[in-house]
């Protein structure tokens, strides 16, 4: 069986990027086009990194990375990091973002984003990676507004300093609006690299300083290995996926914390298969409870 490096990273896990607020929107059925269609709507904190932040911060120290407006909003945002015990460093200008997130009946769920103040992050005080054990950076990081560059100037830095990398690719789509996505990989190589099965076919696989995670809703997840061996997983049966928002996230967040700490493969995608269930049931990315109707 494939193995890979077991010795614990200490330091938090550091992850860069949006910050938003999810609006969710359950259909009772196909949506009416040009006529009205009732759904359930509730409203629960979003954004890929915040929700990796979250997802991680009961299992090994996280800090968070991000932009958020000058707004109440913002405001509730930042606490509910911070009361999960999570570092929260962020800047402040404009509004904050909102994704309107359509969830079909199978779970399947579609984004609508208007990122406004996560697309405006500054420079990153070099401060913000002293402890870091990992740098995670969702792709929605690399793509649009001065976040982007940022974020470049962010893994730069980390690179410089050894820090090792995580990436996720977040989108098919924002895969195809990054025209440097390859060099990026390529200059910085990450540990890791997350993508669903679309994503992974947007990528230039494989990848030779990589371990790629490939999930496949409720097919097996495959690894990767930089070397070129793999490990296929098998996806606990869950009775029923009704949101498969921020599922992805907490993948990533089981995953990375299993690394700190020092676990081999499988137990990695244990951990990763077990974060992510808990969150399939319920509105947006946190398990049920977390969410706020609207």
């Amino acid at each position: 069986m494939p193995s890979a490096p077991r010795t614990p990273l200490p330091g938090c896990l550091t992850v860069v990027g949006d910050l938003v607020e999810d609006v969710v929107v359950w259909p009772d059925g196909p949506v009416a086009r040009g006529s009205d269609t009732p759904s359930r709507v509730f409203r629960s904190r979003g954004g890929s990194a915040a929700n990796v932040a979250v997802a991680a911060a009961p299992l090994v120290p996280t800090r968070f990375l991000g932009c958020v407006g000058n707004d109440p909003l913002g405001e509730r945002l930042v606490a509910e990091l911070e009361a999960v015990g999570t570092d929260v460093r962020v800047q402040r200008r404009g509004r904050t973002g909102t994704i309107v997130v359509l969830v079909d009946v199978d779970g399947e769920r579609t984004f609508l984003p208007d990122r406004a103040a996560a697309a405006d992050l500054g420079p990153v005080p070099a401060a913000d990676l002293d402890g870091a054990a990992v740098l995670h950076v969702p792709a929605y990081g690399l793509h649009g507004g001065r976040t982007a560059q940022s974020v470049r100037e962010l893994l730069t830095a980390a690179s410089g300093r050894r820090v090792p990398i995580s990436l996720d690719a977040s989108s098919w789509a924002v895969v195809r609006e990054i025209p440097d996505l390859a060099q990026i990989v390529e200059r910085v190589r990450p540990v890791v690299l997350f993508a669903n099965a679309d994503e992974a076919r947007e990528l230039p696989l494989p990848l030779t300083a990589t371990t790629v995670v490939v999930k496949d809703g409720a097919r097996p997840t495959t690894v990767l290995l930089p070397d070129g061996g793999s490990l296929s997983v098998s996806v606990p049966v869950v009775d029923a996926v009704r949101d498969s928002t921020g599922a992805g996230d907490a993948f990533a967040a089981g995953w990375l914390s299993a690394m700190m700490e020092g676990r081999d493969l499988p137990a990695r995608v244990e951990r990763a298969h077990a974060l992510a269930r808990l969150v399939l049931a319920s509105p947006g990315a946190g398990p049920s409870g977390q969410e706020e109707p609207a």
